[in-house]
């Protein structure tokens, strides 16, 4: 036994751990869990769980059902707010395999590995740090956001306050660093930004995040969402994540000698995020309302550009610490607090990587609102548009090879049946703003 499992089970010991949840993720980034008691742990170690995976949205087909959930040890934390007592709960993720022992081609954990790897073999270690924006409410239906603060607000908001700090002490509790926090620009929206950490480690993170802060929510007598646009007149949540990749210390995206400190490796992976943008939209938009959220204006972005201060660029390069070349950076803004975290890094890892393979040329910088220009001044300027919902980011999915080969074909395959369904199913809707347009008049 290696000496994390080791760690695990002495440290299960000295904290009187009863209670060990084991978590791992669907396709759609839905957080799956089971529980199993402190005797189990060993074994699980060392030969896994077996569990259906036909019951698992996009994990196999009941022929072929019998899967094993392998525990990380590297993963395993003790859940604060279900410790009390002397009684503790842990939770570790899980690695998805086959009976075989072979990897699982459903587990979005493995399709962000397998596409680490790739960068791992070109000298690159992938990592991002994300500002994820939720809204929280004092009921669910209709939504009534729990406070009518706007951007960085203070005062009369200790509700809102009073739960960011709980969250974040939590979060820290869990070994996940916090970098800030504040009140975002819609009323009950917040912000909490999460440390710089690998994709894996962060994509974990992200879906420890999303689930404290339900949890959370719930005990504080209110509730939280990560949709992205839950109310038409209010800004939708974003999670702009800020990437950079790494040569062992060294930042391969800083260059003293470029006017913009950008390296040539960083050009080429913007350049491949930017031509790549709306065939991945679908991946990291995935809902039928994140499209509501792209089409608002303001800072979600909804045109393929790149500049540095235009916060309605699709890419933007932040200005960073003059000296600290670690921190030299790009933000992807298109990502919302719904995604799922590992095949969005995923996808944006590979659409980066393509763009350093094939030596993709960095169009010109986009200095001017995209949301102010007119569609003839963004023609001239060969400003392409994401897709404006999902079925059209579907469409263009379907025919990427970058994403079918990122994705792997039995997530690709799953991913676009099950977002076609839903797509099929909003359509056929009727919304209450067609009823009060033209119920009256037609």
């Amino acid at each position: 036994m290696d000496e994390q499992s080791e760690y695990v089970l002495r440290t299960m010991e000295e904290r009187g751990v009863r209670f060990i949840r084991l978590w791992f993720s669907d396709v759609l980034g839905s957080l799956k869990s089971m529980s199993i008691a402190p005797g189990e742990v060993e074994g699980a170690l060392t030969e896994g769980v077996g569990f259906d995976g036909s019951a698992i949205e996009g994990f196999a087909r009941v022929f072929e059902s019998d899967m094993v959930a392998h525990p990380d040890p590297s993963t395993f934390q003790i859940l604060p707010w279900r410790s009390h007592d002397g009684v503790a709960t842990a939770r570790m993720f899980c690695d998805i395999r086959m009976r075989d022992g072979s990897p699982s081609f459903a587990d979005p954990r493995f399709v962000l590995k397998r596409a680490m790897q790739r960068a791992a073999d070109a000298g690159f270690t992938f990592y991002v740090h994300p500002e994820i924006e939720f809204f929280l409410l004092k009921q669910l239906q209709p939504p009534v956001p729990l406070d009518g603060g706007g951007y960085f607000d203070h005062t009369m908001l200790g509700e809102g306050t009073d739960f960011r700090r709980d969250a974040i002490t939590n979060l820290e509790a869990m070994g996940i660093a916090v970098e800030f926090s504040h009140h975002e620009g819609a009323p009950g929206q917040h912000e909490i930004d999460l440390r710089y950490a690998d994709s894996l480690t962060m994509s974990d993170n992200i879906m420890t995040f999303r689930t404290v802060v339900r949890e959370l929510a719930i005990r504080h007598g209110i509730h939280a969402t990560f949709m992205p646009k839950p109310f038409t007149d209010y800004a939708g949540s974003g999670m702009h994540s800020h990437v950079s990749l790494f040569e062992g210390d060294t930042n391969v995206f800083y260059d003293a000698a470029d006017p913009y400190h950008l390296s040539r490796t960083a050009r080429q992976f913007i350049a491949g995020l930017l031509r790549h943008a709306p065939e991945v939209t679908a991946v990291t938009n995935q809902w039928v309302n994140s499209y509501k959220r792209l089409a608002g204006g303001d800072e979600a972005p909804a045109y393929v550009s790149w500049g540095r201060a235009n916060r309605s660029a699709l890419v933007r390069v932040p200005q960073w610490t003059p000296g600290k070349t670690s921190s030299a950076r790009i933000e992807y803004r298109a990502l919302d607090s719904g995604v799922n975290p590992y095949l969005a890094y995923a996808v944006l890892l590979r659409a980066g990587l393509k763009g350093i393979e094939e030596q993709y040329p960095l169009p010109p910088e986009a200095e001017e609102l995209m949301w102010s220009m007119s569609a003839r001044e963004r023609r001239s300027m060969g400003i392409e548009e994401l897709p404006r919902n999902l079925d059209g980011a579907l469409r263009l999915m379907e025919g990427s090879e970058l994403v079918a080969e990122t994705l792997g074909e039995h997530v690709f395959e799953h991913f676009l049946r099950n977002k076609y369904g839903e797509f099929d199913a909003y359509r056929r809707q009727t919304s209450q703003w067609e009823l009060d347009r033209h119920i009256a008049v037609m």
